[in-house]
């Protein structure tokens, strides 16, 4: 039996918390989507490419990150956020999951970001 949303995104947040990326890319169909204002990202290859350029940038030297608001609805999840970096200040962020068969088929991210000086 498939993992249902809630343990997806547990898994998920739990693996992205510890920079696992062999655990986050576990969580990607081969084929799913990662939409955020610098981009679409698509496959395995893209999406962990982006998370290796996140947290060499945005969440280098993670200081906080506080999760505000939670929604599961069927294959829907989704996530709000805060988080301080040793380089970066996001005030807000947010993400939403679609999650089939035990598996992130799409996600979006949106966040409010500005870069310490």
């Amino acid at each position: 039996m498939a993992a249902d949303t809630s343990q997806v995104l547990k898994h998920h947040l739990e693996a992205f918390g510890a920079q696992d990326i062999e655990a986050i890319m576990e969580d990607y169909t081969a084929d799913a989507v990662l939409i955020t204002p610098m981009g679409t990202m698509r496959g395995h290859a893209e999406i962990r490419a982006a998370f290796v350029g996140f947290w060499a940038d945005i969440f280098a030297a993670v200081e906080s990150f506080e999760l505000t608001c939670e929604a599961v609805e069927g294959e829907v999840a989704y996530i709000v956020w805060s988080c301080e970096s040793g380089t970066h200040s996001l005030p807000v962020g947010t993400d939403t999951f679609v999650i089939r068969d035990g598996k992130i088929v799409a996600q979006t991210f949106a966040g409010h970001i500005i870069e310490k000086s």
